[in-house]
C-alpha cells in the first residue's frame, strides 16, 4: 500500500510541489487534491490577461484535467475542506467527502482583503482574486461605464488596465502619494503614472476611502476629505491575508499565517503548509517565486531526499500591464547606509537604479527597459561583491560590457527559480537539456513550461541554454505564426505562392497544421495572405474574419454597432450632413460623434438595422472596422489657409479614393498637411504627406496610439503623380512583407527604413509594385452595397429568432 498524500488547495504553490514530487518519486504516494474552485490548476498571475481580453480560461490552465488522470491523482473540484482530524488523520469537505491521509499539505492560499467600509456589501463591489471575479467584471462592463479600483499596487493596476480594455472609465484610488510604493521608488512610480495616464487611467492619490454610496447597487465612493467619485463598479485590490480558517480548530499553530519551520512542517506531525497561507520566520509571501521555492524543499523532504531547509526568499516584481515594463527586486529605497547608481533617459522613457550596501547589490528598480532584471536579481540573491566596480553594474566596464548573462547563470544555484510564472528552476532546465536533448527556448518551453506564460524570462532561459551547451549548441527556432504550426510568416507565404494554394483549408492540409481547423490567430492571417498573393483566385473567407470585419461595423461593449460612412478627405456637403442627421433620427441613434479622422460616427446601432441604414445612407463604407485604409485626414491647405503651400484637401481625397477598401496587414491611417505646420498630424500616421515649397515630403511608419512613434522621412517629391506612385508602391511593399496584424510602425522598425528605400529606389521597382496593388484595387467592392444587394448576406443580420420564424413560414 502506498502512503497517502492529501493536498488541500489546487493552486499554483501546492500543485507545483506535487509536480516536483512526481519527478523525484513518481510512484511513492497515492495523491488526492481538493480545490474549492470548479477549475483545474490555473495560473492566477495571468488573470489580468483574461480580464484584458488577451487570454481566456483555457489559455491560463497550467495542468488540465488529463494531467491529473495521467498521474493517477484524485482531484475533487468544487469541494472546500472544512475539517482536519489530526488524531485520526482525516480531512472532510463541505460536500460530505472524508479522506484519510498519511501526509497532509495545506496550501489554501490567501483571501482578498475587503475594506470594512459602510456599503461594502452593495452590488457592484468585488475583489480581484479569481476567474469568478474576472467574469463579474467582464459582465459588468457590458452594462456600466464607470469603474473605481481601490489600491494602486501591482494587483490594482493590473485590474485597472483590464477594465480600460473593457472600455470602462477607470479611476485608481491610492492612500499613498505615489503608486506601487511597496515596489517602486518615487521616480519610477511617477514615470509609471505618466504612462498609465496616457493610456487613459485616472488617479486619486492620498485618498482615504470612507464609505460606498448607493442603495442596492454602488453609485460612488466618498473619501474622508468629503470629496466623492462616481462608480458603477468598485474593485478592491488593497492586499491579501493568509487563508487560515481551516487550521484554526485543528491544533495547528497560527500567527498571521500557518507557522512552519525551514522544512515547511507545522507543529503537528505529518502536516505541512506552503504558499500564501504559510508563515516562515515571521514572513508570509504573496509572490509566486518564493512559494515555488518552498514547494521544491517540501517535495524533496517528502521524497526522502536530503535537502537544505528553506531559508526565505528575496522577492522581485514585474508589472505585466500592456505597454509598461517595470521591474523591482530587493531593497530599492535609499537609506543612510546605502548608495545607488542611477540611469535616467527622459527621451526614451528609461530609468534604472541599483542600490548597494557594503559593496553588495541589495536592490534594483527598472522602468522602460527591464532587460537587466534577471542579471541584477541574480546578483542580489548571490550577494556578489562589486566593491570598486559599482558603476559597471549598470554602465558596463568602460567598453560597454557588464557581466554577461551566462556568467550570472553560472553563479546561480540549481534551486533558483528562472521562470516565476511556472516555478521552473535553473536545475530543471539544465536537466531538460542534459537528459531530454532540449536545445532551444521552444524545446525548454514545451518540456518544462519555462517562458510559456508571460514570456519575461526568455532571455534568462536562453542564457541557461548557452551556459549548458555553449553558443554553438543552442538551436535558434523561429516561432510559427500561431501554435498550429512551426512555420513563420515568410515560409507560409512562400508555400502559398510556390504551391499555388488558394484556400485556408488547402494551406492547413498541405502544410500539415497540427490543428486541422486552425485557430483565431491563424485563420484571419491565412485569409489575408491568400488574398494578398492571389487577389483574383482567392475568394474571401468571411468566416475567417473577426466579428467587426464580418459585419462591416464596429461592435460596441453593449452588443450594438457603430457606422462610419466614407467622407473623402474629411470633406462633406450640407446635403450629406442633412441625410446623416435624418437617418440618425430614423434609427434612433443614441450618439453621433466626430472621430479623430474627421468622420461622423453613428454609435449604438442594432445589428438588424445595419443593412437598412447602409441603404438609406447610400454612402460608401468608411472601413472604420477593417484592417485596411481607414481615413486620410486633411487640413484645408492652400484652399483656404494663408499658410498653405499645396492643395492638401485635393491630395487627401485623391489618396483616399485611390486606396479605399484596400486590405492591409493592419489598419492604415493617412494624413495630408498643407504646410510644415502639420495641422493634420501627418507625422504620426502610417503614411503622412506634408506640403513644402515646390513639392511634398512623404513620411512613413508613424503611430499615434499607445505606442507613440513619429514618422521617418521616406523621400521628397515634386508632383502629385509622384505622391500617388510612391504611396502605392509603399503600401504594396508593406502588404507583401508585413506580418498579419503588424502596424507599419512595427514593420518599419523590423525590416528597416533602408530596406524599404532600397525596395522603392528605382522607377521600375515602384511601377511593378503599383501594378500589383492596382490589380487588387480593381477587384474591390463596397461591402455595404454588396450586403444590401444580396439577400443571403442580408439574412445574416436578422436575429436568430426571426430567422427561425421565417423558416417555419
Amino acid at each position: 500500500m502506498k502512503n497517502k498524500i492529501v493536498l488541500v488547495g489546487n493552486g499554483m504553490a501546492g500543485v507545483s510541489c506535487i509536480e516536483q514530487l512526481l519527478k523525484i518519486a513518481p510512484n511513492h504516494y497515492e495523491i488526492t487534491i481538493f480545490g474549492s474552485e470548479p477549475h483545474p490548476n490555473y495560473n492566477r498571475i495571468l488573470l489580468s490577461s483574461v480580464l484584458a481580453g488577451d487570454a481566456d480560461m483555457k489559455d491560463i490552465v497550467i495542468n488540465d484535467w488529463s494531467w491529473y488522470e495521467e498521474n493517477h491523482i484524485t482531484l475533487h473540484t468544487g469541494q472546500t475542506v472544512n475539517k482536519i482530524d489530526t488524531e485520526r488523520k482525516l480531512v472532510s469537505t463541505d460536500g460530505g467527502i472524508t479522506v484519510p491521509y498519511d501526509e497532509l499539505i495545506i496550501a489554501t492560499g490567501s483571501l482578498p482583503f475587503i475594506l470594512p467600509l459602510p456599503g461594502a456589501d452593495k452590488e457592484g463591489v468585488i475583489a480581484f482574486r479569481d476567474i469568478k471575479d474576472c467574469e463579474k467584471m467582464i459582465e459588468t462592463a457590458k452594462n456600466y461605464k464607470k469603474a473605481v479600483v481601490i489600491g494602486g499596487g501591482l494587483l490594482g493596476l493590473e485590474a485597472a488596465r483590464g477594465l480600460l480594455n473593457l472600455n470602462m472609465e477607470v479611476s485608481v484610488v491610492h492612500i499613498n502619494e505615489y503608486l506601487m510604493n511597496l515596489q517602486l521608488d518615487r521616480t519610477a512610480s511617477f514615470l509609471l503614472q505618466q504612462e498609465l495616464e496616457r493610456q487613459g487611467m485616472k488617479f486619486l492619490l492620498k485618498k482615504n476611502s470612507e464609505s460606498i454610496l448607493g442603495k442596492k447597487r454602488v453609485t460612488g465612493l466618498r473619501f474622508t476629505d468629503g470629496s466623492e467619485v462616481e462608480a458603477d463598479l468598485i474593485v478592491m485590490a488593497v492586499g491579501i491575508r493568509p487563508n487560515i480558517a481551516l487550521p484554526k480548530s485543528s491544533g495547528i499553530d497560527i500567527n498571521r499565517g500557518i507557522v512552519v519551520n525551514d522544512f515547511l512542517e507545522t507543529n503537528v506531525p505529518n502536516v505541512y503548509s506552503i504558499g500564501e497561507c504559510a508563515e516562515h520566520r515571521g514572513v508570509a509571501y504573496g509572490l509566486v517565486a518564493p512559494l515555488y521555492e518552498q514547494g521544491a524543499v517540501l517535495a524533496k523532504r517528502l521524497a526522502g531526499v536530503e535537502t537544505a531547509g528553506y531559508q526565505g526568499s528575496v522577492v522581485s516584481t514585474k508589472l505585466k500591464v500592456s505597454g509598461v515594463d517595470v521591474f523591482s527586486a530587493g531593497e530599492y529605497a535609499d537609506k543612510p547606509d546605502t548608495r545607488a547608481v542611477r540611469v535616467q533617459d527622459d527621451f526614451e522613457g528609461i530609468y534604472k537604479k541599483v542600490v548597494i550596501r557594503e559593496g553588495k547589490v541589495i536592490g534594483a528598480v527598472l522602468f522602460g527597459d527591464i532587460s537587466d532584471g534577471s542579471r541584477l536579481f541574480a546578483m542580489i540573491r548571490n550577494g556578489e561583491d562589486v566593491t570598486g566596480k559599482e558603476k559597471t553594474v549598470l554602465l558596463g566596464d568602460g567598453g560597454g560590457n557588464a557581466k554577461s548573462g551566462v556568467e550570472m547563470v553560472a553563479a546561480m544555484s540549481d534551486d533558483e527559480i528562472v521562470c516565476g510564472c511556472n516555478g521552473v528552476s535553473k536545475g530543471a532546465i539544465v536537466q531538460a537539456v542534459q537528459e531530454k536533448g532540449c536545445s532551444s527556448v521552444n524545446d525548454i518551453k514545451a518540456c518544462t513550461k519555462a517562458s510559456a506564460s508571460c514570456g519575461g524570462c526568455k532571455p534568462l532561459v536562453a542564457d541557461v541554454l548557452t551556459y549548458v551547451l555553449g553558443e554553438d549548441g543552442v538551436k535558434t527556432v523561429k516561432e510559427g505564426i500561431c501554435g498550429c504550426t512551426t512555420l513563420g510568416r515568410d515560409e507560409v507565404v512562400e508555400a502559398i505562392r510556390g504551391m499555388r494554394l488558394t484556400t485556408t483549408k488547402e494551406v492547413m492540409n498541405v502544410l500539415e497544421w497540427s490543428n486541422t481547423e486552425g485557430c483565431s490567430k491563424c485563420r484571419p492571417a491565412l485569409n489575408y495572405y491568400l488574398g494578398m498573393v492571389w487577389p483574383e483566385e482567392h475568394e474571401d473567407e468571411r468566416e475567417s474574419r473577426f466579428v467587426n470585419e464580418r459585419n462591416h461595423a464596429n461592435i460596441q461593449k453593449d452588443g450594438t454597432y457603430s457606422v462610419v460612412p466614407r467622407m473623402y478627405g474629411g470633406v462633406t456637403t450640407p446635403k450629406d450632413l442633412k441625410k446623416i442627421a435624418e437617418i440618425a433620427e430614423k434609427y434612433e441613434v443614441p450618439l453621433v460623434k466626430m472621430t479623430g479622422g474627421q468622420r461622423i460616427d453613428l454609435l449604438g446601432v442594432k445589428k438588424e438595422d445595419l443593412p437598412g441604414m447602409w441603404a438609406d445612407l447610400d454612402m460608401p463604407s468608411g472601413y472604420a472596422y477593417g484592417k485596411s485604409l481607414r481615413t486620410v485626414k486633411t487640413c484645408v491647405g492652400s484652399t483656404f489657409c494663408r499658410f498653405g503651400t499645396q492643395d492638401a484637401i485635393g491630395m487627401g481625397i485623391q489618396l483616399e479614393k485611390r486606396f479605399e477598401g484596400l486590405n492591409t496587414p493592419a489598419k492604415v491611417k493617412m494624413a495630408v498637411s498643407g504646410c510644415p505646420r502639420n495641422c493634420a498630424e501627418a507625422t504620426i500616421k502610417d503614411f503622412g504627406v506634408v506640403a513644402i515649397d515646390g513639392g511634398w515630403e512623404l513620411h512613413v511608419g508613424g503611430n499615434g496610439g499607445t505606442k507613440l512613434r513619429g514618422t521617418d522621412l521616406l523621400c521628397k517629391v515634386k508632383t502629385e503623380e509622384e505622391v500617388l506612385e510612391w504611396s502605392g508602391a509603399y503600401l504594396q511593399y508593406y502588404r507583401e512583407t508585413g506580418k498579419y496584424n503588424e502596424r507599419t510602425s512595427e514593420w518599419v522598425e523590423r525590416v528597416g527604413l533602408d530596406t524599404i528605400k532600397e525596395a522603392l529606389e528605382t522607377k521600375e521597382d515602384r511601377t511593378a509594385l503599383v501594378e500589383r496593388i492596382e490589380k487588387t484595387l480593381d477587384l474591390m467592392k463596397d461591402p455595404w452595397k454588396e450586403i444590401i444587394e444580396q439577400q443571403m448576406l442580408r439574412e445574416t443580420f436578422v436575429p436568430m429568432e426571426e430567422q427561425s420564424a421565417a423558416e417555419l413560414v
